[in-house]
């Protein structure tokens, strides 16, 4: 992974992190090309910097669509603002992938193969909900894997079969 670079400091002007290995630095004002104070991550990630994967759909914490992983740690992106992610490192669903190969990360693939997704609106809240309990987890029982995935809602299909996706990456049967 790509360090942060001690040049970029938050200052009353400028946020400096990393998204999917790579540094941002953002200046911070009132003006279109700045982000304000006000501006939640999610609104950066997507309206900033193109990063769609990121949705917003409760803005407001509930449903876990918004999920990206801070630092490893799976956070609400529309409940975290932009000013608060200087010197973090910020993974998206558009990072999960490997960037060389371009293959995707295993629970993506899985996703697939257990048609964990639907319409596929919630699906990158819950796919990086489940990379941040594997990577912190790598064998978890079937109960954690609900736990960890009980602040992401989809209103398409039935969780058993994002369930048996996650599980299966976890058994090795990527």
């Amino acid at each position: 992974m790509a360090e942060m670079s001690d040049t970029i400091r938050c200052t009353a002007e400028r946020v400096g992190f990393l998204v999917n290995g790579n540094q941002v630095e953002l200046e911070i004002g009132s003006q279109p090309h700045q982000v304000a104070t006000s501006h939640t991550l999610a609104h950066t990630l997507r309206e900033t910097l193109g990063l769609t994967g990121t949705k917003i759909t409760c803005d407001n914490g509930a449903c876990g669509s918004c999920t990206v992983l801070m630092d490893g740690t799976a956070i609400l992106s529309c409940m975290t603002l932009t000013v608060e992610c200087q010197g973090k490192s910020i993974v998206t669903i558009e990072g999960l992938a490997d960037p060389k190969s371009g293959r995707l990360d295993p629970l993506q693939q899985s996703f697939i193969d257990h048609t964990a997704f639907q319409c596929g609106f919630c699906t990158p809240g819950m796919i990086l909900s489940a990379r941040a309990l594997l990577d912190a987890t790598p064998s978890p029982t079937e109960e954690e894997v609900k736990e960890a995935l009980s602040g992401n809602f989809c209103r398409c299909i039935s969780h058993y079969q994002v369930v048996r996706a996650v599980m299966a990456v976890a058994e090795g049967g990527e």
